[in-house]
């Protein structure tokens, strides 16, 4: 029942993106068209749940032992970033299809604030392993679920005619803006 919680808390009452504001930057950025949106959430999935392993890795057999917890954000982002590069070395030996199909997103995903902020927010809430797996997967797709969303309304926006002044960016946030309100009503789910 704990698992189910985590799950549904990251995902609709605690989304990463529309209640926390991390990873603005690719949602906004990266939501032009389904197709680079689920791309993106594929990426971002697989480097957030490798990220959130090592890191508490780190913070319980190095950090926390050695008393060196202030350094756990700088750590942290040397973490990610190294991670993402490994990844993208070992994807374009071993699946270069694979790392045709991510490469745009993979150094996209080393800025993604959401990343790091998942990584902390499973050491915060003292979560064991495999809860911080959890979590961070639910996490991810709740990210992938709102970019998803988001994506599909900016290509239905594109063809509604709107105001001269209400097109491009103006639309697209009031419609963000929209889109995390609606995610407010899963604040009594939880």
């Amino acid at each position: 029942m704990e698992f189910i919680v985590i799950i549904i808390s990251a995902i609709f009452v605690n989304n990463v993106v529309l209640m926390q504001f991390l990873g603005i930057c690719p949602f906004l950025g990266v939501s032009k068209k389904v197709e680079t949106a689920v791309g993106m959430t594929g990426a971002v999935t697989f480097v957030m749940v490798l990220a959130t392993i090592v890191t508490y890795l780190i913070q319980n057999y190095i950090l926390n032992p050695y008393n060196i917890g202030f350094m756990q954000t700088i750590t942290f982002i040397l973490v990610i970033a190294s991670l993402v590069q490994l990844v993208e070395i070992i994807l374009k030996k071993v699946s270069p299809a694979l790392y045709q199909a991510l490469g745009v997103f993979l150094p996209l995903i080393t800025t993604n604030c959401a990343i790091l902020g998942v990584a902390i927010m499973t050491i915060q809430k003292d979560y064991s392993l495999v809860e911080a797996v959890v979590f961070s997967g639910a996490s991810a797709i709740g990210f992938g679920l709102a970019l998803v969303l988001f994506a599909g309304l900016r290509e239905h926006l594109d063809l509604v005619e709107l105001p001269k002044g209400m097109k491009g960016a103006p639309a697209a946030l009031i419609v963000a803006g929209l889109l995390a309100m609606a995610f407010m009503g899963f604040s009594g789910i939880v």
